[in-house]
Parts: structure tokens; sequence; C-alpha cells
């Protein structure tokens, strides 16, 4: 019994220690805007990529 006295103290001051904190409080939240990249358009000075694993026993 004295065991179970012995963590119930360890969890309540465990609790006390973690609610001793305050949570942090955001008074407005702060995200900051994406970078946009071009898109990718295919033109004829991009090199074609072609399947190297193509079979040749047929």
């Amino acid at each position: 019994m004295a065991e179970d006295d012995l963590l119930s103290q360890m969890l309540h001051a465990w609790r006390d220690d973690i609610e001793s904190v305050p949570f942090p409080q955001f008074s407005e939240l702060l995200i900051p805007r994406q970078q946009v990249r071009p898109r990718c358009t295919p033109s004829s000075s991009v090199a074609r990529v072609t399947n190297a694993t193509r079979r040749t026993d047929a």
C-alpha cells in the first residue's frame, strides 16, 4: 500500500508541476505567405525523357 501512496504523491506532484506552467495565448496567429513557383510549361527546349527500361526481347 505504501507504494500506491508514493505513486499517487508522484502523480499529484507531476500534475501540479504541469499545471503551474501557463498555456501560451496567441492574440493573432501569423502564418507566412507561401512561395508561388511558376508553372512548368513544356517547350521545345526541354529534353524529352524516354522509358529506358523497354524490353528488347519482344
